[in-house]
């Protein structure tokens, strides 16, 4: 880690985004917006911390994994937070979210940033990444079509189980009645 960079972990580190206040802080809704356990919500923003660092200081862009990401975007919902401490006070500069705009040749340039991430990530943190939070480049960009979906309203069943459940209720609808 560059000396600049050091400086910069130190308060980023000890960035709080969670309102003591707030019956709903960030990290309990980041949770339960993402069906994630608290611990691995703050497992999270510290990972998009991290990324933070990266973003803000080498030399070429950076791609979040689909975890930080989600972390990014309810950041920025919180403005003062994001564009007044983060940008702001912390960074000094602003960071900009840039979605793809689609096709082959932005896949393969944000495959290329997301792979740059990670080896970056390894070398400015001496660790590689946690695997949970940073998957291989493949599994980041592999199809996905996430919708939300009220769980309140909803059941939610994993299509490699949907099979296994149709076959147990239509046994339990065809078996005779004594």
């Amino acid at each position: 880690m560059t000396p600049e960079q050091a400086e910069l972990w130190q308060k980023l580190k000890y960035f709080e985004m969670d309102d003591v206040k707030s019956s709903l802080p960030f990290s309990a809704r980041l949770a339960r917006g993402n069906g994630w356990t608290l611990d691995f919500a703050l497992r999270a923003v510290d990972e998009y911390k991290k990324f933070l660092l990266l973003a803000a200081t080498l030399p070429r862009p950076v791609t979040p994994s689909d975890e930080v990401d989600q972390v990014w975007h309810l950041h920025l919902l919180y403005t003062r937070s994001y564009r007044d401490e983060l940008c702001g006070q912390i960074l000094r500069k602003p960071l900009h979210h840039s979605p793809t705009r689609g096709g082959s040749t932005e896949r393969s340039k944000f495959n290329d940033w997301y792979n740059y991430t990670l080896t970056s990530y390894q070398i400015t943190f001496g660790h590689a990444p946690p695997k949970d939070i940073w998957p291989p480049a493949e599994i980041r960009f592999r199809l996905i079509n996430f919708i939300k979906v009220n769980a309140d309203t909803h059941f939610i069943i994993p299509k490699k189980h949907w099979w296994l459940l149709l076959k147990n209720q239509l046994k339990r609808l065809w078996r005779p009645r004594s």
